[in-house]
């Protein structure tokens, strides 16, 4: 196997691709959505509403004679050769990546990184780790039902007489009818595949420590399946392979699907797509970062989900209607002193532009005086910059800075590296005690 690891939202050199020249080749061809067509899971799911990465972004992009990175990262692979994609604020192991997993996904504690025998075995254990979350997500919509088919052999006829069947059963009349009727029910194919997953899961090192962390969704799973079958796992299988989930409104549940399949049916073969199929799991590191800094804020901030269309926020009304959709990262819960604070997946020089004409608009909209740009700081720390609004004009010569509306650039320290995870998540631990004291002083609800 050949392993070739780099960075995200860096340059690649070509000889550096030539140690993995089939992979090369099919990715500088492929956009996420054609990945995603063929198995690869990306995050978030809804590649639609991504603000960093657009469906149609390839994974290297050729710049003259070097190929670009962009904000993804994760693993892929190809036959016999791997590619590797790090956050570029971590280290040669890239444990920051991993913490940000573990945190954004709610990875148990036994989880340990450094045991897999290989990649492959690394993807798979992936697939088992986020199984949870996709879980208490789809459920989030309730129970999937369906109309299925459901034979009966009794004296209380409601469906649709099956007379060859009633001839065979009921020969000589009993006072039972043989009829089929059409049922709405949660005992389908698509929760049994869930179920099966369950229980394959329960069997694995550390499974039922993993399905703890959605141990009322196992449950209700579980209750809701009493046709369960062990023997019956291929065929189950082979039926939602033939029939995936289609309607939009259910759109977790075809993301559970396909992760079910790719946990069930590569259980013996671990990770791969077969023969000349690309493979793998991919983040989009804009959103990793923020549902990350998301999960550090709860209890400080309001969190819309532009991605889910969740808390959504509008900048106007007009004659019956709203008019200009937004999705602030973060709106202070403080509503005597409202602070708007955007994540960004970048260094603080490459925060500027765009970003600030978005940072002003949202924080004009909720009347903010104080806006905070919070972003991963590589190692050591730079401090915070404030940035004060400009009043007046160049034309008028009378350009000041006002000194009553603020932006601020914060920084989470980034430790350097230890030898081991759990070493490196305690130092992380401390650096975000460090990055959270900032809104101990100003952002504590009153």
């Amino acid at each position: 196997m050949t392993l070739l690891r780099i960075k995200d939202n860096t340059d690649v050199k070509k000889e550096e691709l030539e140690l993995i020249p089939r992979l090369a080749r099919k990715l500088a061809a492929k956009t996420l959505a054609d990945l995603a067509a063929e198995g690869v899971f990306v995050f978030p799911e809804t590649l639609e509403k991504a603000e960093d990465i657009d469906k149609t972004q390839t994974i290297l992009e050729k710049k003259g004679d070097v190929y670009r990175t962009g904000n993804v990262m994760g693993f892929l692979g190809l036959d016999d050769e791997r590619l590797d994609i790090r956050s570029r604020f971590g280290g040669e192991e890239d444990h920051f990546f991993l913490y940000l997993l573990a945190k954004v996904f709610d990875f148990p504690n036994i989880v340990n990184f450094e045991t897999a025998a290989d990649d492959s075995d690394r993807l798979f254990d992936f697939l088992l780790f986020l199984f949870p979350y996709y879980l208490k997500t789809a459920l989030r919509k309730g129970l999937f039902k369906k109309y299925i088919r459901r034979s009966y052999n009794d004296a209380n006829i409601k469906g649709t007489v099956d007379l060859p069947r009633h001839i065979r059963q009921n020969t000589p009349f009993i006072g039972k009818v043989a009829y089929d009727r059409r049922e709405l029910s949660a005992d389908n194919s698509l929760l049994q595949l869930v179920r099966h997953t369950i229980e394959y899961i329960k069997g694995r090192p550390c499974g039922r420590s993993l399905l703890a962390r959605a141990k009322d969704e196992t449950e209700l799973i579980t209750e809701a399946t009493p046709s369960y079958k062990f023997g019956e796992r291929s065929k189950i299988v082979f039926e939602n392979k033939k029939a995936s989930v289609r309607h939009a409104y259910f759109r977790e549940y075809r993301d559970l699907q396909r992760l079910c399949l790719a946990i069930l049916r590569q259980q013996k073969q671990r990770i791969g797509g077969g023969p000349r199929r690309i493979y793998g799991i991919l983040f989009d590191g804009a959103w990793l970062w923020e549902e990350y800094i998301a999960s550090l804020t709860l209890d400080l901030f309001y969190h819309p989900k532009n991605k889910a269309g969740e808390g959504t926020q509008w900048l106007f009304t007009g004659k019956n209607r709203k008019v200009g959709e937004i999705y602030p990262d973060f709106i202070g819960k403080n509503a005597s002193d409202l602070i708007i604070a955007d994540a960004k997946y970048k260094r603080p020089d490459g925060i500027g532009g765009g970003d600030y004409l978005q940072m002003l608009a949202y924080m004009f909209r909720f009347g903010s005086k104080k806006g905070y740009f919070l972003y991963p700081e590589a190692q050591k720390d730079n401090g915070d910059e404030v940035l004060y609004l400009n009043s007046g004009s160049s034309y008028e010569k009378n350009v000041r800075p006002r000194r009553d509306i603020t932006v601020t650039k914060h920084g989470l320290i980034i430790p350097a590296e230890e030898n081991s995870y759990a070493a490196f998540a305690e130092k992380m631990k401390n650096a975000e005690k460090i990055f959270l004291s900032l809104f101990d002083r100003e952002l504590k609800t009153q």
